[in-house]
């Protein structure tokens, strides 16, 4: 029996390259037509492929029912959270966890730091879009008209001196964020706050969230917080992985 699941799931990715025969279904899964078609006519009875006029076989419209349903049932935050815990026990920082809706980006978890000094950052609070990490990350993926507009309708407060000034200055960093795939906000919002970000895709590749770590100048110096961002990286591939349902290399 699950010879057979494993030859009947093989077929729908070789489907998804295009539309196939009964004898090319057969000779890619090394098994006699009559295999083929037996798996066939099942995949097509639950509506999982569709027989063409011309006898070949495409993937159905049920296929694609269930992935739209699978994917407005995934929950980022309940997803990450497991890892964003694990990354705040190893590295004692705090992280957060942000997307983007409705024009803003709004952070929807938190991991706190284990060092007496805290951040005031809330679960449900908009992020300050021109200058954090998180929003960076969110915002270089838009499409370039998107990015542009949003860039250029936004405000520019100076929080610190570092802060971002305008729109021409926000879109050149998106610009190397959306290049190197991770960003940064040394002080840009508090002075002396430094953080880190990268993003977590979903099965389009799109960026669906961010994550990051931040902290206090008292604790780590942005160079020992720079050094995090290869663990921050793998936090956030391995989200992504299980967000998207792909197989880790």
């Amino acid at each position: 029996m699950s010879q057979s699941v494993g030859r009947a799931l093989a077929i729908l990715p070789m489907l998804a390259e295009g539309p196939a025969g009964l004898e090319q279904v057969a000779t890619r899964l090394g098994v006699h037509k009559t295999t083929a078609m037996r798996l066939l006519r099942t995949l097509h009875e639950h509506g999982l492929v569709y027989r063409q006029d011309d006898q070949r076989y495409r993937l159905g419209a049920r296929l694609f029912a269930l992935a739209q349903a699978a994917a407005e049932s995934l929950d980022v935050r309940e997803i990450a959270h497991p890892h964003l815990v694990k990354l705040g026990e190893q590295t004692g920082h705090t992280v957060h966890l942000a997307v983007y809706e409705d024009r803003e980006v709004m952070y929807i978890d938190k991991v706190d730091s284990r060092y007496p000094v805290r951040m005031y950052s809330r679960i449900g609070r908009p992020v300050a879009i021109t200058v954090a990490a998180v929003a960076k990350l969110l915002l270089a993926d838009l499409p370039e008209p998107e990015r542009r507009a949003v860039a250029e309708r936004l405000e520019y407060p100076m929080y610190t001196p570092r802060s971002t000034p305008d729109a021409q200055a926000l879109l050149t960093e998106l610009a190397a964020v959306r290049e190197q795939g991770w960003a940064t906000d040394f002080g840009g919002h508090e002075e002396s706050i430094n953080c880190i970000g990268a993003p977590i895709r979903g099965a389009d590749g799109r960026t669906a969230a961010a994550c990051s770590l931040s902290a206090p100048n008292v604790v780590v110096t942005a160079d020992e917080l720079m050094a995090l961002l290869p663990q921050l990286r793998r936090t956030a591939a391995a989200i992504s992985d299980d967000y998207s349902g792909r197989v880790p290399a």
